[in-house]
């Protein structure tokens, strides 16, 4: 495993670059990937939401695992997403990426059937025993239509491997929830960009991305001022950075992300079906954004954080 501390600064959820055909461009996702790590990111969350996780198929997986370990192993931590239709699939998938040679997992709920709290903590626990990796736990109440709730927090306090929650409940207020109720039991994570800001001043460790993958030098220099006490800075570069952040909360935000990195210069906005990429007025509305953004850069910011 890499030097680097776990879970601290600046983890992009790396996208999935594909193919004019759609299949899986390996070459081109290791690019994205060394690009991010290039710019100064903390860490790579694999195969997570903007990776396009349940678009693809298990060999396919495990290749991009295989080839980001190949391409930046040992620079940064490598963090692979666990997103499976059942437990068992979730525990197989979890031992397949433990021999990849990733450095850990962000667990997620069973996707499309919405599980009691006794069946999460199962499913989460099941595929805990199932591996030695740390576990972050994801937490996303609107995308996946169950909480992560304190009794299920309580429930696995036992379990050693399960250090750390990525939190995207829209709700600043839990970040303090949470470090009032567990101490330092559980290590937590800003997930939902546009509260990442609120979740570092209230003791988030650091900040999984979206938006990182298309602007990562100023995603970069948001934290760095943050971790400093530069709030000004940080102000500055995330009111810059907001009306791009608002887009990890819409129900299309892979393809937003994949467009802003193609605009920028950094990947390709194609996307697997069923997601397609952006047309008409949204993908206008997106690209003025991502424009706008890239005329306007906070330079002073910047320039205080290399």
């Amino acid at each position: 495993m890499t030097k680097q501390a776990l879970w601290t600064g600046v983890y992009p959820a790396a996208t999935t670059q594909f193919a004019e055909d759609l299949s899986l461009d390996l070459a081109a996702t290791q690019a994205v990937q060394t690009a991010l790590v290039d710019d100064g990111v903390d860490g790579l969350i694999l195969l997570g939401t903007c990776g396009e996780n349940n678009s693809l198929e298990p060999d396919e997986k495990l290749a991009v695992l295989t080839g980001a370990v190949e391409a930046v192993g040992g620079r940064v931590p490598l963090v692979a997403g666990v997103s499976e239709l059942t437990t068992p699939r979730a525990i197989r998938f979890a031992k397949d990426a433990e021999a990849a040679g990733v450095d850990a997992l962000m667990l997620l709920p069973c996707m499309v059937y919405v599980p009691q709290l006794a069946e999460l903590q199962a499913h989460f626990r099941g595929v805990a025993e199932a591996t030695s990796l740390p576990i972050m736990l994801y937490n996303n109440p609107p995308a996946y239509r169950v909480n992560v709730d304190f009794d299920t927090l309580d429930a696995l306090k036992d379990v050693p491997n399960i250090v750390a929650v990525k939190e995207s409940a829209p709700d600043p207020r839990r970040f303090t929830d949470v470090h009032n109720r567990f101490g330092d039991r559980y290590t937590v994570m800003a997930g939902l960009d546009d509260i990442a800001l609120e979740g570092l001043m209230l003791g988030a460790s650091g900040w999984v991305s979206g938006l990182t993958s298309a602007f990562p030098r100023e995603s970069v220099a948001l934290v760095k001022a943050a971790a400093e006490g530069r709030w000004e800075d940080a102000r500055a570069i995330y009111r810059w950075f907001m009306p791009l952040l608002h887009l990890d909360a819409e129900h299309d935000l892979v393809q937003s992300i994949k467009l802003a990195e193609q605009i920028m210069g950094r990947g390709s906005e194609r996307v697997r079906m069923p997601r397609m990429p952006l047309t008409g007025a949204r993908r206008a509305e997106v690209t003025r954004w991502v424009e706008e953004a890239a005329a306007a850069r906070p330079t002073q910011a910047l320039a205080k954080a290399a």
